[in-house]
């Protein structure tokens, strides 16, 4: 049964329609606050938020196939098509998940060759004998609106029977490589605390895939320049590590430079420039807390040989999604970075601005509207939004339009 939608652009404070100013107004850049002091900021812009699709339960992420058809995953293990405003049924051919607490059907990639060979990427959490779980990655095929030769072409070594931190997003770069992220599967959690020996943690340890990024050839196989190709006791997969939960992952357009965000425990989200066989720290330092006693959970805030991030959030917003702007429709916008919040009290969409690697503006927007899952800017140059409810009532994909000025 296909589901029509009506596009409409949502009220606020007219009856009509939402306009919503971006002028600039950027909040503080000091590190480990989202407090809304407003320094001078660059030029943004007015804009409306526009129903585009509705109806979906969980939708995870979103892909645009050449004729403009939009792709949205469902974490319950649903791929629909939306065509021309409508929602299809699930498209047949969907690889079996483990819909469970965080995991199911996460990120839609689609191979840099679509057009030649129709191939689709498919991250899902993977279940196991048992109540065991994992990431794991399959292409098939999307023909006729249905998957063909559906092919498993990665399974991570991060299998555990908890309910969370599969990571899950992906990103080709422009050789071919598939970027994965894997979270931390819950590692460390110990009844009112976390783990002494956190030197330890999965995260921390080559011989797991938990707390890592991984890069991989266009059929699951290992590049033979990854950084820890022929290192002793390393998995060849590996790319970066001492992550958490990332749950952004994109190139920037114009330096062609790797980005992800991840969850921090209690405070802590973090943005960071992914650079081979870098360290990012996780939970040997960093900025958040235990969560039910808020007591320090990390050994500091820095270490050498361990990277810091390029921004980072306490308290946490719920981090997830990343996209860097590169349509016409908002041209002070060009180069920033979005990112999502889904956290209780600090839903929102940030932008942040950037000169090279470094984070100079980061911007408010939407506070308090949505709890924001993914971000994408679609081929005709709006900035679309994946909305998430955390008890699986139906929400929307909207998008961003700009108002004439």
């Amino acid at each position: 049964m296909r589901r029509t939608p009506r596009t409409h652009v949502s009220a606020h404070s007219s009856p009509f329609k939402r306009i919503l100013t971006a002028l600039g107004a950027s909040a503080a850049l000091t590190l480990g606050t989202i407090a809304d002091a407003q320094p001078p900021g660059p030029p943004g812009h007015q804009f409306r938020v526009v129903t585009v699709a509705q109806g979906f339960r969980n939708p995870w992420s979103i892909a645009w196939l050449p004729n403009g058809d939009m792709l949205v995953t469902e974490r319950g293990g649903q791929l629909r098509i939306v065509r021309d405003g409508n929602v299809s049924d699930p498209i047949p051919g969907v690889p079996e998940v483990r819909a469970l607490g965080q995991g199911g059907l996460h990120d839609v990639v689609l191979h840099p060759d679509f057009e030649s060979n129709q191939l689709i990427y498919l991250s899902y959490a993977k279940a196991g004998e048992g109540n065991l779980g994992t990431t794991a990655v399959s292409r098939a095929r999307l023909v006729n609106d249905r998957l063909e030769d559906v092919e498993e072409i990665f399974v991570a070594e991060a299998w555990n029977d908890r309910p969370g931190h599969f990571g899950g997003r992906m990103a080709f770069d422009g050789e071919g490589h598939l970027f994965l992220t894997v979270g931390d599967r819950m590692e460390g959690f110990v009844p009112n605390g976390f783990m002494e020996n956190v030197e330890d943690h999965p995260a921390q340890d080559l011989g797991s895939h938990k707390g890592k990024i991984l890069r991989l050839n266009d059929d699951g196989s290992v590049p033979e320049d990854n950084p820890f190709v022929g290192r002793e006791g390393a998995l060849p997969e590996i790319w970066s590590y001492g992550h958490r939960n990332p749950q952004g992952l994109a190139f920037h357009p114009q330096t062609g430079t790797l980005w992800a965000n991840e969850h921090g425990p209690q405070g802590g989200d973090e943005l960071n420039v992914i650079r081979p066989g870098a360290n990012y720290g996780w939970p040997v330092i960093g900025y958040g807390m235990n969560y039910t006693t808020g007591t320090m959970l990390h050994r500091g805030r820095e270490k050498e040989g361990m990277e810091q991030p390029a921004a980072f959030w306490v308290p946490s917003i719920g981090i997830s999604g990343l996209a860097f702007y590169e349509g016409d429709k908002f041209p002070n916008w060009v180069g920033n970075a979005f990112v999502g919040g889904m956290s209780g009290n600090y839903r929102r969409l940030v932008r942040l601005t950037l000169n090279g690697d470094i984070v100079t503006n980061r911007e408010p927007l939407l506070v308090g509207e949505y709890r924001i899952r993914d971000v994408r800017v679609g081929p005709d140059g709006f900035l679309y939004i994946a909305v998430d409810n955390q008890y699986g009532q139906p929400t929307d994909i909207v998008r961003l339009e700009p108002v004439d000025e």
